[in-house]
C-alpha cells in the first residue's frame, strides 16, 4: 500500500475547500476527481465527531458550489458530490492515520502473514513504511505497508 497523494486538481480543490469546511466545523477527509464513463466527478468527503447527515452535506454544498463557480478551477464539466467519508472509511493519507490513532482498524494484507490475510486491531501508529497495531491481548505487531492492500476503520455491528 502506498499512501495516496493528491493529483494536481485534487490538491487545488482541497486547498480551496478546506477553509470552507473548517469554518463550518467539518473535517475535510478527502477530495477525489475521477472520470467514470463520459462524466467527470468531483467528490468531496467530510466528517465530524457527531457523524454526517444529509443536512451537513447540504450545508457544505452551497458555499463550496459558490466558491467553485467563482474560482472556476476545473476547465471541463463535472458533477459535484459532497458526502460522508463513511463509518468504515479507508485510511489513505498520513493525516487519516493521525486522526484515527487508537481506533480499531481492519487491515487487508496482500499476502498472508502468519496465516492471516486480514487483521482487526487498534491502530497504534503509522508512517510511510509500516503500521503498528495492538491486538486484543495487548501485544503489538508491526506490518510493512508494502504488504498492505488497504486499511479501513472497523466497526463491530454486533
Amino acid at each position: 500500500m502506498k499512501l495516496k497523494k493528491f493529483g494536481g486538481t485534487e490538491k487545488k480543490i482541497y486547498d480551496l475547500v478546506k477553509p470552507v469546511t473548517d469554518a463550518l466545523g467539518y473535517f475535510l477527509w478527502d477530495v477525489c476527481y475521477v472520470k467514470e464513463g463520459a462524466m467527470w466527478y468531483l467528490r468531496i468527503f467530510i466528517d465530524c465527531d457527531e457523524g454526517i447527515t444529509i443536512e451537513d452535506c447540504e450545508r457544505v454544498t452551497a458555499p463550496v458550489n459558490e466558491l467553485l463557480d467563482e474560482t472556476d478551477p476545473i476547465p471541463q464539466q463535472y458533477m459535484l458530490e459532497i458526502g460522508s467519508a463513511g463509518l468504515e472509511r479507508e485510511l489513505l493519507r498520513e493525516e487519516h492515520f493521525e486522526v484515527c490513532d487508537g481506533d480499531k482498524v481492519r487491515v487487508r494484507l496482500i499476502r498472508s502473514i502468519d496465516g492471516e490475510k486480514e487483521i482487526c486491531a487498534d491502530l497504534v501508529r503509522a508512517d510511510r513504511n509500516e503500521l503498528t497495531l495492538r491486538n486484543e491481548d495487548g501485544t503489538e505487531r508491526v506490518i510493512p505497508l508494502e504488504d498492505v492492500a488497504f486499511v479501513k476503520l472497523w466497526f463491530d455491528f454486533e
